[in-house]
Parts: structure tokens; sequence; C-alpha cells
């Protein structure tokens, strides 16, 4: 399997019409619970489902940011700067009017479906942004025709008009935000971090074909094992429970796939990927506090059923 190939898998909502995450462009807050896999893993008495918790498509991208810049340090506890819960504006479509494109305004072009689009989400939240960059929902079933030819010629999100121009690619944008706005520092100082995050990075292509596979009925070992290296990622530094020891952007980057990997698996096929993962699954805990990353999830029935339409038959 090619990994445009599994790329299109995970995120086709993010680009084309046919979409499997097919939710009506709303968002609902909620929590899953337990969602390990067959060889290493334990098929545990079925329980609860609460929120927990991709690949990019070659496009035009922006240059690697620099992100030296000292700025106080996120929440250990990740409970970021969120103030009143925000209103979510519906989801443009094909019938919508564009909003005054290059006035001056930062806009984040986002699918309340799209794993891509909420890395960059939660990177809004978490530092705070809420009013310096309005959230612009595209409905990528029904998609304005004026996005492609006036907005982002490559027609996906997320994307991020910012300083008269627009850019994407979704790990790129959060790198963006940190190094171009300001609110609470989610990138270390610590070298030794900087380095093991830009590893992580570039995990996570790996990351999710590996779990992909399981869904198309390819064997659980590849799904185990890149959950495994998940857990060894979150035990290399002791100053916190997140991959970097303290909140980072490394967390957010993975934060939406693992939210739909992990309630799949659960329900499909019975694993528990936090059994035999104690780094993991306080992981998951410590995430469920943060409510500027709840404020991006969607309901996981809701995911789950998403993902049964797409891969049923090839389980």
């Amino acid at each position: 399997t090619t990994m445009a190939t599994v790329k299109a898998l995970i995120c086709r909502t993010c680009y084309s019409s046919s979409s499997w995450l097919t939710s009506p462009p709303d968002i609902s807050p909620s929590s899953a619970r337990s969602a390990c896999l067959t060889s290493r893993l334990i098929r545990p008495p079925s329980s609860a489902i609460v929120c927990l918790l991709g690949p990019r498509t070659p496009e035009p991208v922006l240059p690697r940011v620099a992100l030296a810049r000292p700025r106080r340090r996120a929440s250990v506890s990740a409970t970021m700067a969120t103030g009143v819960k925000e209103v979510l504006p519906p989801a443009l479509t094909s019938t919508s009017d564009p909003p005054p494109i290059f006035d001056g305004t930062t806009r984040l072009y986002i699918s309340y479906t799209c794993p891509f689009a909420q890395r960059v989400w939660i990177t809004r939240n978490c530092k705070g942004l809420q009013d310096q960059i309005k959230l612009v929902p595209i409905d990528l079933q029904n998609r304005p025709a004026w996005y492609k030819e006036k907005v982002y010629p490559a027609n996906k999100v997320p994307a991020l008009e910012h300083n008269n121009q627009v850019i994407g690619e979704s790990l790129d944008l959060i790198k963006y935000l940190e190094a171009n706005f300001g609110g609470p520092s989610l990138w270390p100082e610590d070298p030794a971090k900087k380095e093991f995050a830009e590893e992580l990075f570039a995990y996570t292509d790996t990351f999710s074909k590996s779990v992909v596979s399981s869904f198309k009925g390819e064997g659980d070992d590849q799904a185990a094992g890149a959950f495994d290296f998940i857990e060894k990622a979150l035990s290399k530094f002791e100053d916190g429970p997140f991959f970097l020891g303290q909140f980072s952007l490394v967390d957010i980057a993975y934060a939406p796939f693992i939210e739909r990997f992990r309630p799949y698996l659960q329900e499909v096929k019975g694993i528990d990927i936090t059994v035999g993962r104690p780094k993991l699954a306080t992981w998951i805990e410590e995430m469920n506090k943060n409510e500027a990353y709840i404020q991006t999830c969607r309901d996981p029935k809701e995911l789950v059923e998403s993902y049964k339409k797409r891969f049923s038959a090839q389980l």
C-alpha cells in the first residue's frame, strides 16, 4: 500500500467529496473510553466508550518554521487558556457567500470532521487565539466553488489566511501558529526535546499507516507495534505525562488520530489500546482534561460509524 493510498484512507474527508467521516458538520464534545491488538494485545470485556483523544497529501507547503522564540510554558495539566466555550459557526456550503477574503482578518479554514484540520484548531485554542483567528468551517461534502477559486487552490483543509497569503499543511501550520502568534508556548526549549519532537513529527505518517492496515484486515501486528512505539515515546521524559514531558505540539499532532482509532478498535475488534500501556492510558486521561482539545472532539459513536462504513467490507 502506498503512502498516498493511506493518506486518502485516513482523511478523504479533508480532500475529496467521498468522505469516511460522513456525520454532519456539527460538533459535540464527548468522551470515549477504552478502545489492544491481537497477538501482543489483550481483548478485554466490553467497556463504555468515552472521548479521547495523518498523513499529509503533497501540496505547496510552508517552508520549515524555526521555533526558537521563548515564551511562557504551557500548563503541565494541559488545561489551556480557553475562556468561555466558543459558539461554533455553521459550515459553509456551495450556496454560501465567501467571506471578505484578504481584508486583514486571520482565518482558519477547517472541516469539523478532519483530523488534520483538528490539529490546527486545537493549537489555536490552546494558545488562546480564538479572538485573533476566526474559524471558517467548510462542508467538504458540499464545498463552495469559491474556496478553490479564491482561497486555496489545493481545495482542502486546513488552510490559514494570514498576512495576505493562504498556507496549508497541518504540521507546518501548528508550527506557524507557535512561531507567529502569542499565547502559551507549545514548543520545548531543551535541545534534546526539540530533536525528539521532530522525530515524533516524522513518525506520524507511519503511525497512521500501521493502524489503518488493521482496519483493512491486514492483521493487527503493525498496529500493535505502532501503539507500542507510542508507549515507549511517552516513557522518554519523566517530567510530565506528555510526549515531551510537558504538553506540546507533539501531543496535538497525535491527538486527533488516537481519538478516532481508539473507539473503532474497541468496538469493532474488542481491542483496548491502553491495556499493557499505562503511559498511553495516562496520556489519554490528561488530554481529556484539556478543554481546548475537548472543544474540538466529535462524538466517538459518529466516528465509529463512519469507519465501519468505510472498512467493514475489508474486515
